[in-house]
């Protein structure tokens, strides 16, 4: 038995098409073209469009891997060109370029002193606070001056909790002793025990201990020390730091002497 049409849904259909054709609607549009007729070259044994071959993939090759740690081969042979990397180099530090503190002085300068980082106040000089007036007093005491020093810093810029064993793998060693190389200072003073561990040596259990740098044939007399900050928690320290000074002086004093040629002697 056939179905009665449901005249009620054609109606509405015809109604609704009515409408839209009245509204001036009368054909379909895409956006994107479509084409309707297949060339033959394209067309399956049934008439239908043959799917495109997939592509494939194309390869992209990674990016390089940034370095980790500071190359020593890469490292600048001269003192103006490793100031200027120590402004620039992101291995020095997490914190990019801006805030770093240049070290002042001359090569060759009678003493070279290397503090663990700036303080928090140094914009563009090292120890302009509370530490860097502690360094005067003693450098007064020496009979000397800050402007006849090479002083720097084994960090760039201010950190108030450093991660010196994140330092130590970047390769800072490394690089502070390629600094020290590259002063060839007379004389080097390290205050603070992390910047010796930097070069191969032991935090000092004392205020002061007398050592030796020894770094690509580069022989140093060395005096390193409990940081500034130390010192000036310790007012028994500043009294041990200045007995090993002059031991130290003495010492030094004695070996030029002995070193002088005989009608210097005389």
């Amino acid at each position: 038995m056939d179905q009665a049409s449901n005249r009620q849904f054609l109606d509405d259909i015809t109604g609704a098409l009515d409408w839209w054709r009245e509204a001036g609607v009368d054909f379909d549009f895409l956006d994107t073209p479509r084409q309707w007729i297949v060339p033959e070259e394209e067309r399956d044994e049934n008439g239908g469009r043959i799917p495109p071959r997939r592509r494939p993939p194309v390869q992209v090759d990674a990016p390089p891997a940034l370095p980790s740690r500071i190359d020593p081969g890469l490292l600048p042979a001269d003192l103006p060109a490793f100031r200027d990397w120590w402004m620039r180099e992101s291995l020095l530090d997490d914190g990019g370029s801006t805030g770093r503190i240049l070290p002042s002085g001359q090569s060759g300068a009678p003493l070279m002193i290397v503090v663990e980082t700036p303080e928090p106040q140094d914009r563009e000089t090292l120890l302009t606070g509370p530490q860097g007036k502690l360094l005067d007093a003693m450098l007064a005491a020496f009979g000397t001056r800050r402007e006849e020093v090479y002083l720097a810093s084994a960090l760039p810029r201010h950190d108030a909790l450093p991660d010196w064993r994140a330092a130590e793998t970047r390769g800072l060693g490394d690089a502070l002793a390629r600094h020290v190389n590259l002063v060839a200072p007379q004389r080097l003073m390290v205050l603070g025990g992390n910047v010796l561990s930097l070069i191969g040596h032991e935090s000092p259990q004392r205020a002061a201990v007398l050592r030796q740098f020894h770094h690509e044939g580069c022989v140093i007399p060395l005096l390193a020390g409990w940081g500034l900050a130390a010192l000036m928690q310790q007012p028994r320290a500043k009294a041990s730091f200045w007995s090993a000074w002059l031991e130290w002086s003495k010492s030094e004093t004695d070996k030029s002497v002995s070193t002088a040629p005989e009608d210097q002697k005389s």
